[in-house]
């Protein structure tokens, strides 16, 4: 089993749950702010807790509590221990993550995708199914836990395995990987937004890992690793 090599961390699932469970509202928040919607943190916490905010439309509105739902139903499997990191899950997840915001939600697309700003096109949607069961055998080749999940991240992106949600989907599957084995996950501010944009263009063109490799784990906060290793 992987561990991680770098920080020292120890393996302490509940402890890397509570912690990502209290941070919820802060992770969701983030992420509609990188897809462009813009929320206060006390409005996504309000909108966690079932209440409508004012002065947003619907639709930005149910992204964000989709987000909250995926993240809820991603910490449930964690808890009952039947989290996979399987292709039937990931569209099981993507049904929650992406409903009424993707063409298609709950399953691989159907048909190619372009990702904007680059000329590197995504695999054929024929060979998703192989390209996936690909990803998890050769995320084993790396022996460090945040080596495996920042690559399944890396490598959903650029494969592109839905029509939408694609950077957000990684991630839920990185953090499912990393909190699944008693690890913090990572959460990405939106006050990186630009260097996160120009290095994931840079990786579409090279597939080259190690720059987006090193800013995902810059991006883990030292407090959460200090609770950790106490």
């Amino acid at each position: 089993m992987a561990i991680d090599k770098r920080w020292q961390i120890k393996s302490n699932k509940d402890k890397a749950l509570m912690l990502a469970q209290r941070e919820i509202a802060v992770l969701v928040c983030d992420a509609v702010e990188l897809e462009g919607i813009h929320f206060t943190l006390p409005e996504i916490q309000t909108l966690l807790d079932g209440i409508t905010v004012g002065g947003h439309r619907l639709g930005d509105q149910q992204i964000a509590i989709n987000q909250g739902d995926a993240w809820r139903s991603l910490f449930a499997v964690i808890k009952e221990g039947t989290f996979q990191l399987s292709s039937d899950y990931a569209c099981q997840l993507h049904g929650i993550a992406a409903k009424e915001d993707a063409l298609e939600w709950g399953k691989f697309r159907s048909g190619g995708v372009t990702i904007a700003g680059t000329q590197y096109m995504p695999p054929i949607a024929d060979a998703l199914p192989g390209l996936f069961e690909r990803m998890t055998a050769e995320m084993l080749l790396f022996d460090d836990i945040y080596d495996q999940a920042i690559f399944i991240f890396l490598t959903m992106a650029r494969c592109q395995f839905f029509y939408d949600v694609n950077k957000r989907m990684g991630r839920f599957m990185m953090n499912g990987l990393l909190l699944n084995a008693g690890y913090p996950a990572i959460n990405l501010p939106a006050r990186r937004q630009l260097e996160f944009n120009q290095l994931m263009l840079d990786f579409y063109a090279s597939g080259n890992l190690d720059p987006m490799n090193r800013f995902m784990r810059s991006c883990l906060d030292k407090r959460i690793i200090k609770i950790m290793r106490e």
